[in-house]
């Protein structure tokens, strides 16, 4: 079943490409322009995902596993991955596909932020990650619950409601936001209505096919590259995870030529390498003491009302504006 984690890497990979979806973009134009277009496209997936991940798991095709709760690494990571990402000039989800297009920054930028990735997870800078689990917090469900036995903690379970209550009024709420304010028009080359609903499905069928292949988790970007760094510098087996990332880069690069938009991009200042390489490596380490990126946290633990991907929310856009301000608005 890992191939599988392949097929649905490129497809990913090819929507987002083809719908310019970076959460950057989408956190940046907010304050800098007031364009909500691609912040819009995110949330209506979120909402949607809401509604498959909880069906999903009430008909036994996954048990949502949200990420340990730190109130600690949550903030501090958050904040620093959103920092980080305006510096490396995409998400991580955003330079993973502009990897595919050619661009040279978004190579270097991966670069520094899977290696860094591995490196706190796995190597050299573990002793961080060892240090502030000590103030992780978990709960336990029982056997017959959407969730898994032990994983973080939820809306749900602090309330001690069922799931589906929280669960259909933040979807509805998305929902209202969506449709219910005004939208930033763009020309693209996919409808944005269509393209939240197609990355809300992919995102979904991704989660079922994960947790069929043994990796109980849907989409994410860090694992992914740090288990991808890991089979190149281990010679381990390509897994679903690897294969997932290495599908999205393909996939964007299929999309790319076939609309005639790869092309080697180099930047005019060759300074601007050194920004994106300071990028990637605060993504890459906020990411992984924050046990998750943009797509982990924001594309899939928000969905589940995992209080760590809530509070990573907030603290990945708060990360972005701040660095917003002094890269593109301070005087």
């Amino acid at each position: 079943m890992a191939w599988t984690g392949l097929l649905m890497g490129l497809i990913f990979g090819a929507l987002l490409q083809q719908g310019r979806v970076c959460f950057n973009s989408a956190f940046r134009d907010l304050r800098l322009t007031k364009d909500n277009y691609t912040f819009k496209i995110v949330v209506l997936s979120v909402a949607l995902s809401t509604i498959i991940f909880h069906f999903s798991a009430q008909f036994g095709l996954i048990k949502m596993n949200p990420a340990a709760f730190n109130w600690v690494s949550t903030i501090l990571g958050a904040f620093i991955f959103g920092m980080g990402m305006v510096l490396a000039g995409g998400c991580a989800s955003g330079i993973t596909y502009r990897v595919g297009e050619g661009m040279t920054t978004a190579w270097f930028a991966v670069f520094s932020f899977g290696l860094t990735a591995y490196a706190t997870k796995k190597g050299a800078l573990n002793w961080v990650i060892k240090g502030l689990s000590k103030f992780d917090v978990r709960t336990t469900y029982a056997a017959d619950s959407l969730y898994a036995p032990k994983t973080g903690v939820t809306v749900s379970s602090v309330l001690n409601i069922n799931p589906w209550i929280p669960a259909l009024i933040f979807a509805a709420l998305c929902l209202w936001y969506v449709f219910g304010t005004k939208t930033t028009q763009r020309k693209t080359k996919i409808n944005w209505i269509l393209l939240g609903i197609l990355l809300a499905v992919v995102s979904g069928v991704a989660y079922i096919l994960s947790y069929k292949a043994g990796r109980n988790y849907g989409f994410g970007i860090t694992g992914p590259w740090v288990d991808l760094f890991s089979s190149f510098l281990n010679a381990q087996k390509l897994n679903w995870s690897s294969l997932s990332v290495l599908g999205m880069v393909i996939g964007s690069a299929i999309a790319a030529i076939a609309s005639k938009e790869f092309k080697l991009r180099m930047p005019k200042n060759p300074m601007t390498y050194v920004q994106v390489l300071l990028g990637g490596f605060m993504m890459g380490f906020g990411a992984s003491i924050d046990y998750g990126c943009n797509i982990g946290h924001f594309f899939v633990g928000l969905p589940m009302l995992a209080i760590s991907s809530i509070i990573a929310s907030v603290f990945f856009i708060l990360g972005n504006w701040t660095m917003t301000y002094f890269l593109y608005q301070r005087d």
